[in-house]
């Protein structure tokens, strides 16, 4: 092995390449688009997501996010049949992570959208999807993904804020719900009180 050689393999690979983790399993997405000049994601959206509703390691979340979901094999699939959407991120019951779009594009998982008081969310946010079902709880794995994932991303860019899509579509979205543990979440990353929703301080999994 020549020095050349010996010098790469000392040194680590990148967490990131150009905004897909290296951790995370790749399965691109077509539902994207470029973030407005200048912007940079600032925020953290947790979502929750089972395909049927209920229904875990189905592998149809996967399939939603790539345009590959039969909408006939589900009576649900037909109430959303043609929804083009996407997250930048996705864990599992089991913790796993999948990634379908680069944290330097916008992913389309916020819709409607506003934070503190700043609009289209998705313009400026990195979607993080968990596997759940809204108010209920979620599994310890999946909160170890998130921390690895959420501090990976606060080392990477200018990140300050996490929020629900409860909190940034009050009133149309309900997740992830009662059952999501914010302060654990926030002790794990060692974030300030005002760096999670205000409404989200005492709520935790039961």
């Amino acid at each position: 092995m020549s020095q050349t050689d010996k010098q790469a393999a000392k040194e680590p690979l990148p967490l990131w390449e150009a905004g897909w983790y290296r951790f995370a399993r790749r399965l691109k997405s077509p539902n994207f688009g470029p973030r407005p000049t200048g912007a940079q994601p600032e925020l953290i959206v947790i979502h929750s997501i089972s395909l049927p509703p209920g229904d875990y390691g189905t592998g149809q979340v996967q399939r939603l996010f790539t345009n590959q979901l039969d909408w006939d094999a589900h009576d649900y699939f037909r109430s959303i049949r043609g929804l083009k959407v996407s997250a930048h991120f996705f864990i599992p019951r089991d913790g796993q992570l999948w990634q379908f779009v680069s944290c330097d594009d916008r992913a389309w998982h916020a819709g409607e959208s506003t934070y503190r008081g700043k609009a289209n969310c998705n313009d400026y946010s990195v979607g993080v999807e968990l596997e759940g079902l809204d108010g209920l709880i979620f599994e310890q794995a999946q909160y170890e993904t998130l921390s690895s994932l959420a501090a990976a991303l606060l080392q990477t860019y200018p990140i300050t804020q996490v929020a629900g899509h409860e909190h940034i579509a009050p009133g149309r979205k309900q997740d992830p719900g009662a059952g999501f543990d914010w302060q654990m979440l926030r002790r794990s990353l060692g974030l300030a009180a005002a760096s999670i929703p205000a409404n989200a301080t005492d709520v935790a999994s039961g």
